[in-house]
């Protein structure tokens, strides 16, 4: 099983990796062949269909606990029992999902007409249908997939990902050279996620031997299913609302340029995100374990601020390069149309920096089970987002929306979370602080010195872009190095290069005797 989670491991960073590569690569041709407002309206698709995507309830966390419930009981019949409610459960919720789906189609001329002309409704439609399709079988036959990850498959699970995020694209772009536009996308789309589920089936009923048997709903056993799934359904509102509303806001007041420029920017995130999820979740296990021992707020806080130090080297780095190298990357890469996504990027990216530095916070939060404040906080703050995106939206257009998200997240992650870390959780905040104050020398000085050679040498090919990336990053790490970086944090960056240079000695040892 210690194999399972270790090569589980290596493959989600694999992942993230191919995935950013497939982007990267993907999305300029994508964006050549469809055009900016087809690009938009698909996103706009996207974005209001990710509202339907909502309705599993978070039912995915409940098939993992009681799996793990019932295998350490060695209760084969019962674990048999509970999939044949779960299976009914995700049924329900597929069905509930493909009606809200056509309701919100047939009704989305009302939502958009402002913005839309009737053949962009036309298509908008179209688009909304199929992905209502796509989300209803995946709701409704999710079962199976979380099951693979209740039994800890996890190299089946990211396999069977990375191999489907690599078909995805290179099955889409002939049908995009022949012109078939966003609606091929969608529909490829929606028969490999069905190839997909059938593969989870097979894989569950044939390799895994899972039986689902039904009985009469245990009344008390349900309620207890619906509380625990009911917290996490409210987190994935107040994560839907905080990425998909901006999209659909535009959609009713902007149109599907102001979309497609939103989105580009938007991107980002994601990126960053997976950076510091990278380091962050190698240390959830101990997190976990320290709470649960009752480690003392000193420990607590260290393992706090020792975290947020490696995390903010990654994303300082990738902060500072984007803040210097950023316009001239979304002009090689998606052309000049999408120079507001630049600005866009940096209103949301600024303040988001600050809650990935501190994403240990959360985990402290869950495992101590104090996460109700900040749940409560961040669906508030993702109302006064709403409410602001629609006041300024009809002002700046998209970079009102970026302007709404970056005031939420620093009221939110910036202010109120930080207060909440420091007098109730009792984590130091103030040394954390100081420590990221000091490790921010090299920060500026690096988009110091990048911005003033930047203004030296124009970037024109990707072949001078490259040539300044890689002196800036080699800036960076030089000054990150010499004045941000402690003793551990040094001897726990050379590590992989020691290893591997150990083990070419050893294999050369090895020949010579």
């Amino acid at each position: 099983m210690k194999s399972q989670l270790k090569a589980g491991a290596i493959l989600s960073y694999v992942a993230l990796i191919i995935n950013s590569i497939i982007s990267i690569i993907y999305t300029p041709v994508m964006l050549n062949l469809l055009g900016q407002s087809e690009f938009g309206l698909y996103s706009l698709a996207a974005s209001a269909a990710a509202f339907i995507g909502i309705l599993n309830f978070g039912l995915g966390n409940a098939v993992i606990r009681y799996t793990a419930k019932y295998k350490a009981l060695n209760d084969g019949e019962a674990c048999s029992h509970i999939y044949g409610m779960f299976f009914i459960m995700y049924g329900i919720l597929g069905i509930i999902a493909l009606i809200s789906g056509i309701i919100l189609t047939f009704n989305s001329q009302i939502l958009f007409s402002n913005s839309l002309n009737v053949d962009e409704v036309h298509a908008l439609k179209i688009l909304m249908a199929i992905m209502a399709i796509n989300n209803s079988i995946g709701i409704g036959l999710g079962l199976f997939s979380v099951i693979v990850l209740a039994y800890e498959k996890f190299v089946f699970s990211k396999i069977l990902g990375i191999v489907s995020s690599i078909v995805n694209p290179l099955v889409m772009l002939p049908f995009l050279i022949m012109g078939y536009g966003s609606i091929a996308m969608v529909v490829v789309t929606t028969i490999i996620n069905f190839l997909t589920i059938v593969i989870n089936m097979i894989y569950c009923f044939k390799f895994l031997q899972v039986k689902i048997k039904f009985k009469k709903f245990e009344s008390a056993l349900l309620k207890e299913i619906l509380v625990f799934s009911s917290f996490l359904f409210l987190n994935l509102i107040i994560e839907k609302i905080y990425w998909s509303t901006d999209q659909v806001i535009l959609g009713m007041y902007s149109g599907p340029v102001a979309i497609a420029v939103y989105t580009i920017g938007a991107s980002f995130s994601g990126y960053f995100s997976g950076f510091s999820a990278a380091i962050s979740n190698v240390f959830l296990t101990k997190v976990t374990t320290m709470v649960t021992k009752n480690a003392s707020y000193e420990e607590i806080s260290e393992l706090f601020i020792k975290i947020g130090r490696l995390q903010f080297i990654i994303i300082s780095l990738a902060l500072s390069g984007f803040i210097v190298l950023g316009q001239e990357f979304i002009n090689l890469w998606v052309g000049k149309d999408y120079k507001d996504s630049f600005l866009i990027a940096m209103l949301i990216l600024i303040p988001m920096v600050i809650s990935l530095i501190q994403s240990m916070g959360g985990v402290i939060l869950q495992a101590k089970n104090m996460q109700k404040f900040k749940t409560i906080v961040y669906f508030g703050l993702a109302m006064v987002n709403v409410l602001l995106s629609i006041m300024f939206v009809q002002w700046w257009g998209a970079i009102g929306c970026a302007l709404a998200t970056a005031i939420a997240f620093t009221a939110g992650n910036i202010i109120i979370m930080n207060i909440y870390y420091w007098k109730k959780v009792k984590i130091d905040i103030p040394k954390f602080w100081f420590n990221i104050l000091c490790m921010s020398v090299p920060f500026f000085i690096s988009v110091l010195l990048g911005t003033t050679f930047n203004n030296l040498i124009i970037a024109n090919n990707w072949f001078v872009f490259l040539f300044k990336a890689l002196t800036f990053v080699a800036v960076y790490l030089i000054l990150i190095w010499f004045v941000g970086m402690n003793k551990y944090e040094k001897i726990l960056f050379l590590g992989p290069f020691k290893n591997v240079i150990n083990k070419f000695k050893k294999e050369n040892l090895y020949k010579v005797s």
